[in-house]
């Protein structure tokens, strides 16, 4: 059953707005959980590296965490494949429901906080200005080097201990959420098996330090500012919307609805893929190194500009679908609604 309500939560964790947290509430898990990453402690160390392994299972409730990981892990890749397409084919409503998820999200968490006042307005504005300024100037395209796979694991694990925020939203402002689900999805169907396997492998590292070092300062932080904390905390989800406005990224919308365009994408990737493997093979070439890593990156700096230049060019064509959006961004709304109001019936504690 504990691996049942596991699945929820991954289910949960996948869809920007939706909290796992919320979830755990909902199912009645949330102070086991917590409490048994709390256990994760010097103690539990101590008694590991003894050799008590009985004692250490039990002491941070192995059995319990055990379950619950694996129902979350296997929720987690069989919907990263799915959002992986919805992304790509479907990018104005698929967004628009993560707006929708997201605003009605910020909402409930305001609407926990208690007491208001001018103090509490400026906090919401702090929040508010925090997170236009990190999703305007963070760029577009973050690195995908492994250290900041690491970082975006350590971060976004940080949401899963607390109700109203999303760990995947928190991916999206890193711009990593769809990198990651795309890794996922190809590790299962077993392409580019064993470097999706390593950049994975560095995100769950950065999960465990989140879990053990990030989410106690957190704990800390709520346990000595918990109102202001979730002040600016829902402030900033508000402020990040920019990052998830439907009509945003042109060149997805773009390819999804003009197949020539994609197809000009894909070609694009490939003359990338093919200069990046002449220039790590060239000490293994022979003199005409030079000149054939200088041919590649031509072809792929070419096959770039061909399709940036049909993404201008198409860019006035593509369907708004306007009402599509309002649809999602509703069901979106409604949906986080729905998962509050549950939380509510069954005895979930308020945010402050």
């Amino acid at each position: 059953m504990v691996g049942v309500k596991g699945a929820c939560m991954g289910a949960a964790d996948v869809i920007p707005g939706v909290s796992g947290g919320t979830i755990a509430f909902i199912m009645g898990i949330y102070d086991d959980f917590v409490g048994s990453l709390a256990s994760i402690n010097a103690e539990a160390v101590r008694l590991l590296l003894k050799g008590q392994f009985k004692a250490f299972w039990k002491h941070i409730n192995g059995g319990f965490l055990l379950s619950l990981m694996l129902g979350i892990l296997v929720s987690v890749v069989l919907l990263a494949g799915l959002m992986q397409m919805l992304l790509s084919d479907y990018p104005i409503p698929t967004w628009a429901f993560f707006f929708g998820l997201i605003v009605a999200s910020s909402i409930f968490i305001l609407r926990g906080i208690t007491g208001w006042k001018m103090r509490e307005v400026c906090f919401v504005v702090l929040g508010v200005v925090l997170g236009i300024v990190v999703c305007t100037l963070s760029p577009t395209e973050t690195p995908d080097d492994l250290w900041f796979i690491f970082l975006s694991g350590a971060i976004a694990i940080c949401a899963m201990v607390l109700p109203g925020i999303s760990g995947s939203f928190l991916l999206l402002v890193l711009g990593k959420y769809q990198y990651i689900m795309t890794c996922i999805s190809e590790l299962v169907s077993g392409v580019n098996f064993w470097q999706n396997m390593l950049i994975l492998s560095i995100f769950g590292i950065g999960v465990v330090t989140g879990i053990l070092a990030f989410s106690k300062f957190l704990h800390w932080l709520l346990a000595r500012w918990h109102k202001e904390t979730l002040i600016v905390m829902a402030g900033f989800i508000i402020g990040s919307l920019v990052k998830v406005w439907p009509w945003s990224n042109k060149a997805a919308i773009v390819t999804s609805q003009f197949p020539e365009v994609a197809a000009l994408e894909e070609a694009a990737e490939l003359a990338d893929g093919a200069a990046e493997l002449a220039k790590n093979g060239a000490a293994e070439l022979a003199d005409g190194a030079a000149a054939g890593i200088e041919a590649a990156q031509t072809a792929a700096a070419n096959a770039q500009a061909a399709f940036d230049s049909a993404v201008a060019q198409y860019a006035d064509r593509i369907d708004p679908q306007i009402g599509l959006a309002i649809a999602f961004a509703l069901i979106g709304f409604s949906l986080v609604t729905a998962i509050e109001l549950a939380g509510k019936k069954f005895g979930a504690p308020k945010e402050a």
